[in-house]
């Protein structure tokens, strides 16, 4: 790649760095604003699951506005949404301002998402590696944010517009890059086909159920351990940080050691075998440090789950925005589903009960790598 190819990579990276503060900080910081603003689980549930309709509303707007408007207007417009979106919460308490505000930190999120995997795939040529190591610098800020908020404690206005100013320099420093701002154009040939394509519908339903996992669990997690009395409120936060780290290194290793698999599936499926039983101990487990050990390799296991899924899309799709926000967009709803399916259950049945339903995403996500390893392992033998 040439220099300028070099630096859109980096400016890539570094922004999808802030979109990964952006998506714990406000797990983090809910616990705060519940104190405050006296949110209830099915409102702090809504809340979650609205800002996963706008990551998915994102998806597709950033899958075709690129064709009317070309890629770099497109981000702008969109990412900046993230930016108003936190200066909404932190000014206003109303419960409608709050849902449109969490909304529009998901529009920007999705839209990052949308463009930073796009970008990514086309300059490296749609390596793992490359992939692996951008979800870890969205891992990096996703460590970053729950950390700055536990060291300000009540504070939780400063931690937001802390990140909202990184947030609007990253924006800036897309501004000022190569991206693309001519109105994009698609091939005859990579029109439609990926709505033909099984193999299409396998890893976005791979990562429908992921999602659906992650984001229940990185936005209840800090509440679980808070109100269950399992973990300090400041150790909770520390504890979402932790988890982001394992995340972070285990993207790290995965960029390593996924080009040594033939069939890449293989690592997707070791991966999703450790979140399962992991998971399952860190629920039932008692013990504080075992329980927190589990966590930890949770992290480990969920780490390049996404990124290397992704990897094994065709690459020609990978390319194209619409395929990719299609696939995204599709992907996204589990993580609007499960967020809400959380707060529901522990309204009637206590938080614990709601956390143990996430192991049902967990285990059909299992199951759609098991199909994707044998369908993977014969395309390519």
């Amino acid at each position: 790649m040439n220099n300028d190819e070099k630096s859109l990579l980096i400016r890539t990276y570094f922004i999808f760095l802030c979109s990964g503060a952006v998506s714990t900080l406000t797990g983090a910081i809910l616990p705060d604003m519940q104190a405050e603003y006296n949110l209830s689980y099915s409102l702090r549930g809504l809340l979650l699951s609205f800002q996963q309709c706008g990551n998915l509303s994102a998806m597709l707007l950033a899958g075709f506005l690129p064709y009317m408007i070309g890629r770099k207007k497109c981000t702008l417009i969109l990412s900046s949404a993230i930016v108003v979106g936190i200066i909404m919460f932190v000014l206003f308490s109303n419960p409608i301002v709050l849902i449109i505000a969490f909304t529009f930190t998901g529009l920007g999120r999705g839209t990052l998402s949308n463009t930073s995997n796009v970008v990514v795939s086309t300059i490296t040529n749609n390596s793992s590696a490359g992939l692996n190591i951008l979800h870890a610098s969205f891992a990096l800020g996703a460590l970053i944010s729950p950390l700055i908020a536990a060291l300000l404690g009540k504070s939780w206005r400063v931690s937001a517009i802390i990140f909202a100013s990184l947030m609007a320099l990253s924006i800036f420093f897309i501004k000022n890059s190569i991206l693309s701002d001519e109105k994009e154009k698609r091939s005859e040939k990579s029109k439609n086909k990926f709505y033909k394509d099984i193999d299409f519908y396998l890893v976005t339903f791979i990562l429908f159920f992921y999602l659906c996992s992650e984001a229940s669990l990185m936005g209840w997690m800090v509440t679980y351990f808070d109100e269950s009395g399992l973990l300090s409120p400041s150790l909770a936060k520390v504890m979402q940080s932790l988890i982001w780290i394992m995340i972070l290194a285990g993207r790290l290793i995965s960029a390593y050691i996924s080009p040594k698999f033939k069939n890449k599936m293989g690592l997707v499926l070791i991966l999703g075998a450790g979140f399962t039983v992991f998971f399952m101990l860190m629920m039932e487990l008692r013990s504080n440090v075992l329980m927190i050990i589990s966590l930890l390799f949770v992290g480990l296991s969920m780490s390049g789950i996404y990124p290397t899924t992704i990897s094994t899309q065709n690459p020609k799709y990978n390319s194209d925005t619409i395929a990719t926000g299609t696939c995204m967009a599709l992907a996204t709803v589990g993580g609007v589903l499960w967020p809400n399916v959380i707060g529901l259950v522990a309204e009637r049945g206590g938080l614990k009960n709601a956390m143990l339903s996430i192991i049902i995403p967990i285990l059909a996500m299992d199951f759609l790598i098991i199909i994707k390893f044998f369908r993977y392992k014969k395309s390519n033998s």
